[in-house]
This record gives structure tokens, sequence and C-alpha cells, in this order.
């Protein structure tokens, strides 16, 4: 039997398109799918988008449809760019199936009967764009603390959830499970900020509007878009109040939510209690990943400083997108995404460390041998430095995907072919050419590239999925071992060039022509 993993991103908002900084965790999220079926986990990979509550129902009154005309087209945008992004999601859910939505009402009526939700009045703050409530204490400058927009007072009958009651058991569990929120400041801050002042029962229903799904038992009050939204992460693997399947008790707990900095409280304070309500075990962990920022701040309509993934593909390429975002987002800060640092990494890493030692290599490997490269293992001490790097880059990688450093453990695949690059420099292969009696030493160079060159690309495949296949097109090889092998025989393809050059000047020029 395979071991399980169940990974979710947090299901997309379909208040509007998503930018780079929304597409970046599907992302993130695709590549340690990817690497954990790699390692032969049996892996579930869930995504989709979250489709009631208030900021949906106004845009669709001013685009002059209903709210589920305006999800359906929105979850489709957002399906689309994913899909463009090549990520290898099992199911991509949408809160407005049936199934959930029914089985949401039996969540909360389970709740209500259990005594943790309670019919009450509301008086708060209100943040229409975060829809969230807050205390004066916790606003900013007047202002929403997550979004710096502006906040409402509103009076509103309401169910609360008896959140209180279980911040004792949720803070021994935070404390006792010491990777259950990462990383680690984002654990404090849940600790000092929410949890010791004392958590306030929670708003679990709305009157105010009618795009939700009703409270079965009381239907002029609609589920709160937070307990519907995180639901979804047991929904739509099989759980139901009155009996779940076999398929639910496979997946459940997730292994894994991959979510922003920026709603992790919802993910470790509200989703966990809500949990213990109903008697199940929490996720084993919660990742708030960092937000990807335009030099200027965070990206806003407002600014005009908006940049999409489609767009960005358009003229770059789904792996060098991939690459970037990926790689130059660190594991607990936030990273910075200019056109010019993008077209600097193309350059830099992509074309000159990967693009040119596959091409140099292939070129010599066809130039001297044909494209038919056997192993006569003609060894130098030179060869043993290379093969060593090569083997210890499963270990490595596999340390920095552990602890989710997802850019490091790119670097540690790109290592092997920085290195590979050297020992060209170091072995000269034009220079043992020339030298008939050095031609199987030639050869046994031209080898340990191509094997370094291969176990890299299989490494590879989980970032940079299309990437990799071509270079392992090109090798003419299926073999996806981890390890240097040297008794492969390559019978080469033609090299194809894996990037091109960009001319910054011209593609930045060609970029605003288009804006």
């Amino acid at each position: 039997m395979k071991e399980k993993y169940y990974i979710t991103t947090a299901i997309a908002y379909t208040s509007g398109k998503p930018h780079i900084g929304n597409t970046y965790e599907i992302v993130l999220a695709d590549a340690i799918a990817r690497y954990k079926r790699f390692l032969g986990y049996d892996v579930y990979f869930q995504t989709g988008t979250d489709e009631h509550g208030e900021k949906i129902d106004k845009k669709a009154k001013e685009a002059g449809i209903t709210p589920k005309e305006y999800v359906d087209k929105v979850a489709m945008e957002i399906k689309n760019i994913w899909d463009i992004m090549n990520t290898s999601y099992d199911k991509f859910v949408r809160t407005t199936d049936e199934n959930h939505e029914k089985i949401v009402q039996k969540i909360f009526k389970k709740m209500y009967d259990k005594g943790d939700i309670y019919l009450g009045k509301y008086k708060g703050l209100y943040c229409v764009p975060c829809e969230s409530f807050w205390t004066e204490t916790q606003l900013v400058d007047g202002k929403c603390p997550d979004c710096g927009r502006e906040v409402e007072e509103r009076v509103e009958e309401s169910y609360f959830f008896k959140l209180s009651k279980y911040q004792d058991r949720l803070r021994e569990y935070i404390e006792t499970h010491p990777h259950f929120i990462e990383p680690e400041a984002r654990k404090n801050e849940m600790i000092n900020n929410f949890i010791k002042p004392g958590l306030q029962d929670l708003c679990v229903s709305r009157t105010a509007f009618d795009w939700g799904i009703p409270v079965d038992f009381d239907p002029k009050h609609i589920v709160y878009v937070w307990l519907d939204a995180l639901t979804n992460y047991i929904t739509f693997i099989g759980y139901d109040p009155e009996g779940s399947n076999e398929e639910f008790k496979k997946w459940w707990p997730a292994d894994l939510h991959l979510i922003g900095k920026d709603i992790i409280r919802f993910h470790t304070i509200y989703w966990p209690c809500f949990l213990m309500s109903l008697d199940l075990p929490l996720p084993k962990q919660v990742f708030g990943h960092p937000w990807l920022i335009m030099s200027d701040g965070k990206m806003s309509k407002s600014k005009g400083n908006v940049v999409y993934a489609d767009r960005l593909v358009k003229y770059f390429g789904v792996d060098a997108v991939r690459y970037y975002l990926l790689h130059e987002i660190p594991f607990s800060s936030d990273g910075i995404f200019t056109y010019e640092l993008l077209i600097q990494r193309i350059n830099g890493d992509l074309v000159n460390i990967l693009g040119n030692l596959v091409n140099r290599t292939m070129a010599m490997a066809h130039k001297y041998f044909s494209g038919i490269v056997n192993n006569p293992q003609i060894k130098d001490e030179l060869d043993d430095d290379l093969i060593k790097l090569v083997n210890e880059l499963e270990e490595k990688v596999n340390n920095k995907m552990d602890k989710l450093e997802i850019g490091e453990a790119i670097d540690q695949i790109f290592d092997v072919f920085r290195r590979c690059n050297k020992y060209i420099d170091e072995t000269m292969p034009w220079s043992l050419a020339k030298d008939e009696n050095l031609k199987e030493r030639l050869e046994t160079v031209l080898y340990n590239l191509l094997e370094a060159i291969r176990v890299g690309a299989v490494f590879l495949s989980s970032f940079l999925p299309d990437t990799s296949e071509a270079i392992l097109k090109q090798l003419n090889t299926d073999n996806k071992e981890k390890k240097f092998r040297n008794d492969l025989e390559y019978n080469l393809k033609e090299a194809e060039i894996l990037f091109q050059r960009i001319d910054e000047a011209s593609k930045l020029k060609e970029i605003e022509d288009n804006n």
C-alpha cells in the first residue's frame, strides 16, 4: 500500500480573475504534489473556487447578471489559468456544488444540535471585500487590518459558533504540535494576537443578502462564507455527519493546507475549532506562504500594477514563469516581481546554466560520437566529484522539500547543472578530441555529463515538467532512476533549444506596447 498524501490550496474567491500572486499558490502546491508522487506517494491534490458571499452578490448586480452566472464565468477563468500553468490537481471543486451545499447544511445543524451554534445579534465593524467582522481594537488606523479598506458598522441577527469553548484545547494543540502552523512566525502571530487575548464567538450566518447556502431550519439565514468555504476540504472527499464514506476515511486528515499568509487565521483558528466540534482530527500542517508583491507594493487594480499568469506565459512560456514563482519567493518572506528580474532569471539560470549545458553536451556528443555514447569508464578524480554530487541530490532535495523550502530544492538541482558546466571547463572535451588515444576518455566525459543531466532532469520534473520532458526526450531515455548509472547507452535525438535568450529592452517594449 502506498502512503497517502492529501494536499489542498485555499479555494480561490470568484470575485475576479486571479493575478500572478494568487497563481503562485497553485504552482507551489503543484510542485509539492508532483514531488510526492515522484517519491511514490498516493497523492490527492484538491483546489477549486469559493463562490458565495456578499462581494459576489454585489459584483453580479453591478454586471446585471445572476450570482450563479457570475461565478460560472469566473470559476472557468480560474480553472483555465490553473490549466495553463500545467498544474496536476486531482479535483477542482466549486462551493456551488449541490452535494457540498447539502453537507454544509448538515454540518451547521450538527453544530447547532450540539450546542456549539446559537442565535444572537451581531453588532460590529464589517469589511465587505474580506467578508470579515472586526472589533475596534483590531482595526489598523480605523480600517480593515487585512486589506486596508474602510469598514462599515453592521447590526444583524446572526447565528454564532462558540469559538471560545475551544480556545484552551486549540492553544494546547498548537503548542504540542510544533509543525502544525508553519512558518514559525505565523504560529506566534496566531497565539499572541488572537488566542492569548481571548477568542470571540464567531458569526456564522448572515441575513443581509441571500447569495449563500440557506440554514435549512431557519431559511432567512445563509451560512457565512467561511464556514461554507473551509468545509470544502472534507465535503468533497466524502464527509457526511450522518456517515462518511471510505474515501473520507482514506484521505482525512489532510497532510497539508497550503494557503496565503493573509488567511492563516481562518485556517488555524476557525477551521480547527470547527473540526473539534465535529469530532474530527485536525489537518497535519497549515503552511501560510508569503506573497509575491510588485516592487511598488502589493498588487491592486487601483494601482494598475496587476500581472496575470496567462499574459506572462504568452511572453515567456509556462516553465519560465513556474521557475520564477517557485525559485524567487523565499520560504517565509515576500518575493518581489518585476519583468526585469524575470528576464534576468531566464537568461541567467534557464539559458546560461541549463540550456547551454544541454545544448553544448548534445552538440559534442553528436560531433564526436554521432550521438551514440557509452561509458568506457576511463576515469579521473574530477569524475568522482561530479558523480558524488549527482548521487547526493536525492537526499538534499528531499531534505528541502520536507521543509517546504521549494526554491532551495531547485537550487540543489541547479548546483548539479552548474557543476556540469564547470566539469566541461575542467575536462575540455574539445582538447581531448584532438588526440585519438584519448577517445575513450572523451566518451567517458560525455557519458558523465549526459548521465548527470539525466538525473538532474528527473528531479526537475516536479518543478519544470515540460522542460524535464524535453531534456529526457533529447537524451532519448525514459529512465527515471534517481542515481547515477554507469551502464546505460545513449542514442541521442537531435538537440533542441530549451530556452531562448531574451533581449530585455525589446521584450519590455513589446509588453508596454501591448499593455
